[in-house]
């Protein structure tokens, strides 16, 4: 195992809220905590926000758009936050970093949370954002034949869901996926040994996954449905190439990494990369610290991924 980063252990130790003993953070709490802006914002040569139809209302998305003449191959990303925090804001150093680094237009999506809209909200809403922009390409100088899906940790499921109703709904055709540490089980610690490793003193604790899980699947005879819980998809083959991004000190490691092996048996081409010494949220944090230089590799080779025309690897 290697050792913590050392400013994944100054983040743990001087960044995060401090509460005073015995009190359990509300929601508000976490919420509040989540709209503090994440570091510089490095420059993108366009961004633009809008609002589109979603299946129950308007949903607000951002547009970043590289420097150049087009059409651009396209990315749409979906936020994390245990599907009950993160907005645009949130999220804009990373999807600033990926749009630099893919030189790929992304499109950014606002989505509706737990508790206040339940699974399938978010699902429903980021499977029509994503037709939206297969539908709207040229509008957006982007290449429809060429349309990803990216995420971390809730976005993350949601982007590998989106896929999975893009290969059984029809409406869209989605070229690849980009998984950054995602939520991929319904909550089970026993069944994961990260769960165990990692379930407190890395940011994201044993219980807050619990908690967000009960706030956004609030439906139990859902929990085990595979757009809530895409480990339990009978079947995956069909699915576009995946990058799986893990985190060596986090609860939810395993279950992302086992989720790639299943992609893998299905026959799925699946880059799989765990970041040693890094935490749950380390892509945000990075930034929030002015440090997304320590994480240029990273950057790097999601580029080469989207890039890519061939994804198989081990």
């Amino acid at each position: 195992m290697a050792a913590l980063n050392p400013k994944m252990r100054y983040f743990l130790d001087n960044l995060l809220p401090v509460y005073p003993e015995g009190y359990t953070p509300t929601l508000e709490d976490i919420r509040s905590r989540a709209s503090v802006g994440y570091g510089t914002a490095e420059p993108v040569h366009k961004i633009e926000n809008r609002s589109i139809q979603g299946p129950e209302g308007i949903l607000p998305i951002r547009i970043y758009t590289p420097e150049g003449e087009g059409p651009f191959p396209l990315v749409v990303f979906f936020h994390g936050g245990g599907f009950v925090y993160g907005d645009l804001e949130s999220h804009d150093a990373l999807c600033r970093g990926i749009v630099n680094a893919s030189q790929q237009v992304v499109v950014a999506v606002e989505y509706r949370l737990a508790p206040e809209n339940p699974f399938p909200a978010a699902v429903n809403d980021c499977y029509e954002a994503a037709k939206w922009v297969y539908e709207n390409a040229a509008e957006l100088n982007g290449d429809a034949s060429s349309l990803s899906v990216a995420g971390d940790s809730a976005g993350a499921n949601l982007s590998t869901v989106v896929s999975m109703l893009a290969k059984d709904k029809g409406g869209l055709s989605i070229s690849k996926q980009v998984l950054i540490y995602p939520v991929t089980d319904s909550y089970n610690p026993e069944k994961y040994e990260s769960y165990k490793e990692n379930g407190s003193g890395y940011f994201l604790t044993t219980e807050h996954i619990g908690l967000y899980s009960t706030l956004y699947v609030q439906n139990k005879e859902w929990n085990l449905h595979p757009h809530a819980a895409p480990m339990n998809a009978e079947d995956l083959s069909g699915m576009p190439p995946a990058l799986v991004i893990t985190a060596e000190f986090d609860p939810l490691r395993d279950e992302g990494e086992a989720y790639a092996e299943k992609l893998k048996e299905a026959g799925v081409a699946v880059t799989l990369r765990r970041e040693e010494g890094q935490i749950h949220g380390f892509f945000n944090f990075f930034s929030l610290m002015g440090a997304k230089e320590d994480i240029q590799e990273v950057y790097d080779y999601i580029e080469e991924f989207l890039k890519e025309d061939s994804n198989v690897k081990a």
